[in-house]
């Protein structure tokens, strides 16, 4: 049956027609953002968990800046300490020196000095972000450091930041107001550093501090005796010791952050591939059925015009 009122074609052209446009739209803001997932209408679960990666990854960036930060503190500490074993070697050189018959004994206390204020220089200058490891001056121990490590999400959606954690009792050389917390301020018994120690205390210290260390400062004139020297040969070298194991604490830490910096820039590519095989369109797709809806809309466009024209037909059964 043929109407004037109702056209069933244009109706049934028009649909389709409205289908194709709203086909073309999402289409063309999927091109246009390059993403198939935009907002939570598109798809609720892929939006909710890719927004909440979004936001992880952001924290993970922030930890991989505090890892630039804490690994700068550690390597600050780390080549003061390498510093200061260096002048403690030439210390005990010297010493070692001051044994030999008819030496200047004098004038190697004055290179001693001198190599005990290379060692406060090296302390005082070890100091990254306003934190020194190496120099307390303060009436406080320096205590624990901690360097951010790393943002963890647990299974239940929990969220934690974890760290990597240094006692500053390790490597502090100095310290000005209690001496007994610096290696090289306090007093070291050369009687317990022999194979068959006397019993009798004989103390020394290396840098003075206020107050001044109990003992004897390892400083030498003409009147000093070979078991003094020895003594103070003794006690160096257990400085040493002591420096050596901060070091090595201090390059295991350097090499931890070094390995989570790379662990970590790793995870924040990993986790933006992630969310884009969640949300990103696929542009060679999108562009093809961009194509496709472009050449259905004509078609469409054309059919509509066909269903309307169809009836002005009815116009000729009137005509003479």
């Amino acid at each position: 049956m043929t109407s004037i009122l109702t056209n069933s074609a244009a109706m049934a052209a028009l649909q389709t027609l409205r289908s194709i446009d709203n086909g073309l739209e999402t289409t063309q803001g999927r091109v246009s953002s390059g993403m198939r997932v935009e907002t939570a209408a598109d798809n609720a679960a892929y939006w909710s968990i890719a927004t909440t990666m979004r936001s992880d990854n952001r924290a993970i960036s922030t930890v991989a800046d505090a890892l630039g930060l804490g690994a700068a503190k550690v390597d600050t500490a780390y080549t003061a300490l390498e510093n200061v074993i260096e002048v403690m070697s030439e210390i005990k050189a010297k010493l070692v020196a001051a044994r030999e018959p008819g030496v200047d004994k004098n004038k190697i206390n004055d290179e001693l000095e001198e190599l005990k204020n290379q060692l406060v220089s090296a302390a005082q200058s070890a100091s990254f972000s306003g934190e020194n490891w190496l120099y307390n001056s303060g009436t406080d121990p320096l205590g624990v450091k901690s360097v951010v490590a790393s943002f963890v999400r647990t299974a239940s959606g929990n969220v934690k930041v974890a760290t990597l954690d240094f006692d500053t009792q390790n490597s502090v050389l100095i310290d000005v107001q209690d001496p007994t917390r610096g290696y090289l301020t306090r007093p070291i018994d050369a009687d317990e550093l022999v194979d068959d120690p006397t019993g009798t205390a004989r103390e020394y210290y290396l840098i003075a501090s206020d107050p001044v260390a109990s003992g004897d400062p390892i400083e030498i004139d003409g009147n000093t005796d070979y078991a003094d020297l020895d003594d103070m040969i003794s006690v160096v070298d257990d400085i040493l010791k002591d420096l050596t194991n901060a070091a090595s604490t201090l390059g295991a830490i350097s090499s931890r952050i070094e390995m989570q910096e790379s662990f970590v820039g790793s995870l924040n590519d990993v986790i933006d591939k992630g969310i884009g095989r969640l949300v990103d369109a696929d542009m060679n797709e999108e562009s093809t059925r961009l194509k496709a809806l472009q050449t259905q809309q004509q078609l469409g466009i054309q059919s509509l015009s066909i269903a309307n024209s169809s009836a002005e037909n009815i116009l000729q059964l009137f005509r003479q």
